[in-house]
Order: C-alpha cells, then sequence, then structure tokens
C-alpha cells in the first residue's frame, strides 16, 4: 500500500487481470443468482410466483433490504484503513461468507407451504445477494479510483474487469443448468441436489479468484493521511447537490431492471415458449460474446471522447436486438443472432457507468472536498443493482403470476407465455429507451472533467506537500 500521492499510476498486467477476477468471482455466484433464483424458488422449492407470500415478494423486499446494506457497506469501506488498504482486505474477509451463504440460498430444505418456505428463502436470499454480496461488490467498485488516478488507465482496467464479469457469467450461465441435471440424475434427488452441488463448486472457484485479487492489487493511490474515515453526515454531504452522480443513480436502477429480466426470465422463455429448458445455457452461453462488447467499449469512449454517447450507442444496439427477437419465432439460430446483437449492445452499456462513478467520486471531491469514494461507489453500483434487479424480478414475476402462470403445469396457457415473452423481449427494449433519455443530462459534466481533474491534482500535491 502506497501512503503517497500518485501520479498517474499505470496499472501493470497482473494488477489488471487481479482486478478482472474480482468481477468473474462476483458472476460466478451473483449471475446464478440472479439468473436462476427466480426458477429455483417456483420450480424447485415450490413457492408461487405472485402473492403476499410469492417468489416475487421475496425477491422486491429482500432488494430494499439489499439496497440499505448497500449505503451501510459504502460507509463501512470508507472507514476502512488497514495496511492492505481501504477496499483490498475486504476480498480476503467476505470471499468465504460469500460462496457459503449463496449455497445456503440454494438449498431447499423441507419446510412446509406458505410463511416456512417464504421466511428462509428471504432471510438466506438477504443474506447472500445483500448483506454478504455487497460486502464484496462494493470495494470491487470502489477500489478503482484507488488504484490510479489516471482516466485512461482507469477505463482500461475497468474493462478488464468488465471481462472478467464476461468471463464469470459465461461460465455459470452455460454450465448451471447443464451440471443441475447433471449431478441431479448422478446422485439423485434432481434439480435440488444439482443446485446445491453447482453453487458449491462455483463457491469454490469464487473463493480462490477473490484471494488471488486480494494477493496481487495494490491502492496506489490511496491517500491514508488525506483519506480521514468520512462521517455518514459528511458522505450524504458528497453526494447532495453531485447532480452527474445522482444521474448515474437513477439511470442504472431503472438499467438494472432490463438486466434482472432479462436473465431471471431467460429460463422460463426456453422452456415454456421454446418448450427446450437446455436452450437457456445458448442463450446464456451467448453472453460470453458481451467481451466484444467490454472490449470495444474503451476504445470506442476513448474515439469518440464522450462516454455518454458511448453508453447510448450500447442501449441502442442491445434494444434493436432486443426488438428484432420476435421476428425468429422459433427458429433458434435467428433467435441466438438477434441475442448475440443484444448482448453485444448490453455489455457496452453495463459497463460504462462503472467507470463513470470514479469521476463522480472526483467531483463529489472537487465540489465539496470529501473523497466519500466507498459510499458513493456503493451507492451508484450496489445500491441500482439491488434495487433495479429488485424490480426487475418483482415485475416479470407478477406479470407471469396475473397472467396465469403455474409452475406445476408443463404447457402453459397462452396467456402465460404472451406474459414470459414481453418480459423477456420488450420489457428491456422499453427500459432501454428511458435510459438512454436520462443519460442525455450527464454529458455536461464530461466538459468539466479536465478542469477538475487538473485542480484536484494541484489539490492533492499541496496537501501532500503540507503533510510532509
Amino acid at each position: 500500500m502506497s501512503s503517497n500521492v500518485s501520479s498517474s499510476v499505470k496499472l501493470s498486467v497482473r494488477e489488471k487481470i487481479a482486478y478482472s477476477f474480482t468481477d468473474m468471482a462476483g458472476n460466478l455466484l451473483y449471475v446464478t443468482i440472479s439468473s436462476y433464483i427466480m426458477y429455483f424458488y417456483t420450480n424447485v422449492f415450490h413457492i408461487p410466483a405472485a402473492g403476499a407470500l410469492g417468489a416475487g415478494t421475496i425477491l422486491l423486499v429482500a432488494r430494499f433490504a439489499d439496497a440499505i446494506s448497500a449505503v451501510v457497506w459504502g460507509s463501512i469501506v470508507d472507514h476502512t484503513n488497514t495496511k492492505w488498504g481501504q477496499s483490498r482486505p475486504w476480498f480476503l474477509w467476505r470471499c468465504v461468507p460469500f460462496a457459503v451463504t449463496v449455497f445456503i440460498a440454494f438449498t431447499a430444505p423441507s419446510l412446509p407451504d406458505g410463511a416456512p418456505k417464504f421466511w428462509y428463502a428471504l432471510i438466506t436470499y438477504i443474506l447472500a445477494a445483500g448483506a454478504v454480496y455487497t460486502g464484496i461488490q462494493t470495494p470491487i467498485t470502489a477500489i478503482l479510483p484507488n488504484l490510479t488516478d489516471d482516466p485512461t488507465e482507469r477505463n482500461n482496467a475497468n474493462s478488464f474487469r468488465m471481462a472478467g464479469g464476461q468471463i464469470g457469467s459465461f461460465i455459470t450461465s452455460s454450465f448451471t443448468i447443464p451440471l443441475v441435471g447433471f449431478f441431479g440424475v448422478k446422485f439423485g434427488g434432481g434439480d435440488k441436489t444439482g443446485f446445491m452441488i453447482v453453487t458449491a463448486i462455483w463457491g469454490i472457484i469464487a473463493i480462490i479468484l477473490l484471494l488471488f485479487s486480494f494477493k496481487n492489487l495494490t491502492e496506489h493511490n490511496y491517500r491514508p493521511e488525506l483519506n480521514k474515515p468520512i462521517p455518514l453526515k459528511d458522505s450524504l454531504k458528497a453526494a447532495k447537490g453531485n447532480w452527474p452522480w445522482i444521474i448515474l443513480v437513477v439511470a442504472f436502477v431503472i438499467y438494472w431492471v432490463a438486466q434482472s429480466t432479462r436473465n431471471g426470465v431467460s429460463t422460463y422463455y426456453a422452456e415454456y415458449v421454446l418448450n427446450n429448458r437446455d436452450l437457456v445455457s445458448i442463450f446464456n452461453g451467448v453472453q460470453v460474446l458481451g467481451l466484444l462488447g467490454t472490449i470495444a467499449m474503451p476504445i470506442l469512449a476513448n474515439k469518440l471522447k464522450n462516454k455518454t454517447l458511448t453508453m447510448q450507442i450500447g442501449l441502442i444496439i442491445g434494444g434493436l436486438g432486443q426488438a428484432l427477437m420476435p421476428l425468429a419465432g422459433h427458429n433458434v439460430p435467428l433467435l441466438v443472432t438477434f441475442w448475440t446483437i443484444g448482448v453485444f449492445g448490453a455489455a457496452i452499456a453495463i459497463g460504462m457507468p462503472f467507470g463513470m462513478l470514479a469521476d463522480t467520486v472526483d467531483y463529489g471531491e472537487w465540489k465539496t472536498g470529501i473523497h466519500a469514494a466507498g459510499f458513493l461507489t456503493a451507492v451508484g453500483s450496489a445500491f441500482c443493482i439491488q434495487v433495479g434487479s429488485g424490480f426487475g424480478a418483482f415485475l416479470p414475476l407478477e406479470i407471469m403470476g396475473a397472467a396465469g402462470y403455474d409452475a406445476n403445469l408443463q404447457q402453459q396457457s397462452a396467456g402465460a407465455q404472451s406474459a414470459i415473452s414481453f418480459c423477456f423481449i420488450w420489457l428491456p427494449v422499453i427500459v432501454y429507451i428511458v435510459v438512454g433519455v436520462i443519460m442525455c443530462f450527464y454529458r455536461k459534466f464530461e466538459k468539466m472533467e479536465p478542469q477538475i481533474k487538473a485542480e484536484l491534482a494541484e489539490r492533492h500535491a499541496k496537501a501532500a506537500a503540507e503533510a510532509e
């Protein structure tokens, strides 16, 4: 850990790979939750989709609890000061609890229907996807401003992170369902046994990846002599009037409604509309091609010199891919082609806000003198993901439930199939349009960035000189 003010630190390839492993580990388990927990609750644990004690309610309530934990974790990270840094030690401290709680969330004990199953699912989900995952996800994002103060290096490091996340998503998306089926048959117990074994495997891999990240990352730009523990009221002050951050928060919450819906409904779409559950592995596996979008993201952003426009281009491409899918009907190759276009665009769009958050931390420090990286990035990432994903799970389950979806039926009604198709295809398109409009208001901030960077560098140099 360095206590000196860094000047345009260039990160090594090893450090960038280590940073990519943080999101790879996170997505191995989190994408398993976001993609399959809805299906697990309704079709394995046999919780109804809708209603007061339904899966939709569980996911919505849990996500709001998780969102609160995001704010708390942001403050915790801001108050962390160790020989290892501010964010880095949490990869060591939270890797095992993360793996264990996800495993428990995908365990289906023999409980009576109704309240017992509801409360078991709610509590274990809050622990896995909220209290513990947020303790991993918050420092993953919060560490970026502390790795380097160079905007280009931040973009490059963020691209590595997104690439790692895509690989993690590909692994769990492509192999979870086939492995669940395989282990369920091999050891008996069907999907119930299969999900337990698969989440245990993903958990072990995630622990190894996070330990590698902990060992190989250094917070070069972390300044303990300047970054004193920040009271919550000061963190709130750094957020108040930080309009670029507010714009990102609103846009990202809404964006994650689409992301969560696409992931969560894909299994239902494959099983009940295409009549082949194994196709979900193809749909989700194709998401690895999002790596191309992740690679294109910094190139496009650097070429255009416009991060807002880069994100909007991603939204347009993603929306186009989604909107073309109905033209394919049941033609699987054509469906996969259009889905791939959507994945490419979404990868560009989803990657930009994580890097832009680091810039809004600078804006908050420039305006208020408070460097609240943990709080601002926690709310801007984990909070947004949790709230957006909550609505992204609740809305489709309620829509499907209202249309007559019944997990006990092998063949769903025409109304239920239409509802599944709407949630899988058109709901994300609507969300992309809304987010694209909101991001138009962010562009003004980008024009101020050179001035902000220069003034902050001058302040940091002066503060460092006074501290010596």
